[in-house]
């Protein structure tokens, strides 16, 4: 097994097992808001090939990676470790991609967690061509501070936000932002992502925002933004879900 990833939450290790073990709770934190989420969850974490562990500090996925939870001084470190991939079949292609997802799902959960227990979030989602260059950088977050560390900017888009840095890799960047929810903080996700030969030739990058709710003025007014600025950088890409 290859590539662990983990992420230290500010939670007990029965309520991070709560969040992988109901549907309804994974759902604010897996993936994004889609017609075929509650059946990816399904598949994934609730299939024929899962496997818990009888004292709940680990889970096999339906794919074969396994989350491990281990209590710390801070919280609960969960970790999620690859299964061994086989080169020769059709996923193979996606392996760095699966892998840069569960490091933005760890992050969600962390933010689910710690900011939003008991809240339902509403996701705006899209991805862009790489042949325009990185999201990342587009939108003028190449030099946000470091993680923990607040921060001020006008993204690309013209929208002015402010928060925390949630996390940063090197590929991705996750800033709380303020406005984003009626109470407390909302979460930016910006991923680049790696290229994948015939699929995505140049790379790309993708965007999550996670916002919580929020009236329909204003969450339509945070879309019109991000549409626009995507149309304006990337206008062969396919508009907002």
């Amino acid at each position: 097994m290859t590539n662990n990833l983990s992420v230290v939450i500010n939670a007990d290790a029965p309520q991070v097992w709560t969040m992988l073990r109901e549907p309804s709770k994974v759902a604010q934190w897996h993936g994004w808001d889609a017609d075929d989420l509650a059946k990816e969850i399904n598949e994934i974490y609730f299939g024929d090939n899962v496997a818990e562990a009888p004292d709940h500090t680990s889970l096999t996925t339906d794919g074969g990676d396994v989350f491990e939870l281990k209590p710390v001084p801070t919280g609960t470190l969960v970790s999620v470790t690859r299964a061994a991939m086989d080169h020769n079949s059709e996923w193979a292609a996606w392996d760095e991609d699966i892998t840069q997802s569960w490091l933005t799902f760890l992050q969600q959960l962390r933010f689910a967690l710690e900011r939003h227990p008991h809240g339902k979030r509403h996701t705006t989602f899209f991805q862009v061509p790489g042949e325009s260059g990185s999201a990342i950088e587009k939108l003028g977050l190449s030099n946000v501070p470091k993680p923990g560390e607040n921060y001020e900017l006008t993204l690309g888009t013209g929208e002015e936000i402010a928060g925390k840095v949630w996390y940063r890799s090197n590929h991705q960047v996750g800033l709380t932002v303020h406005g984003y929810a009626e109470h407390g903080d909302g979460l930016l996700i910006v991923a680049d992502q790696p290229v994948i030969e015939d699929v995505r030739p140049k790379g790309g990058s993708l965007v999550i925002i996670s916002t919580y709710d929020l009236g329909a003025s204003k969450l339509e007014s945070i879309r019109a933004l991000w549409d626009g600025w995507r149309a304006e950088n990337y206008p062969t890409s396919e508009a907002l879900h």
